[in-house]
């Protein structure tokens, strides 16, 4: 449940707005530095912490290309922004992965595997759903209701009045 809850709101601003807030982008980069660091110090073999390191450093990847993309490269700039769009969407998931296997190993081990493609085919429908909640945004939200959440009006809301 808390992998949907942490989907959602990404997916639906891609789909509303049609891009992610900074605030989500960051967000990811320091829950997944801090579990890569606490990778990097556990006591166990080299070889089981150097994957989990390495795919929770690709927020950081991702945050120092950004310092160095110049405005005028298009085709950097699509694939930093490309690199952005992935680790939002697919960064949070598998970094609340890792810390549930870091935190508690043993139910890793119980857990059946169906239960665990399960487990990701039901977040891939909520990020699906909550990006098409976003993109038809305008079926059910007004302006109105991204103002007063604190949001900016996406392209296309509906005034109301």
């Amino acid at each position: 449940m808390g992998t949907a809850l942490a989907v959602w709101w990404p997916a639906f601003t891609i789909g509303a707005w049609g891009t992610l807030f900074f605030d989500q982008l960051l967000t990811v980069w320091v829950i997944s530095t801090a579990a890569c660091l606490i990778v990097l110090v556990q006591p166990r073999p080299a070889h089981h912490r150097i994957r989990r390191a390495i795919a929770l450093a690709i927020p950081s990847v991702w945050l120092f290309l950004s310092f160095f993309t110049d405005p005028g490269d298009d085709e950097l700039l699509l694939i930093v922004d490309l690199l952005a769009i992935f680790i939002a969407v697919t960064g949070l998931p598998l970094t609340l992965w890792v810390m549930f296997k870091l935190f508690w190993p043993e139910a890793m081990g119980r857990m059946p595997k169906r239960l665990t493609v399960a487990a990701v085919v039901i977040v891939g429908g909520i990020a699906i759903g909550s990006f098409a909640l976003g993109a038809n945004h305008p079926l059910f939200l007004t302006c109105e209701d991204f103002a007063i959440s604190g949001n900016s009006e996406p392209p296309g809301c509906v005034k109301v009045g």
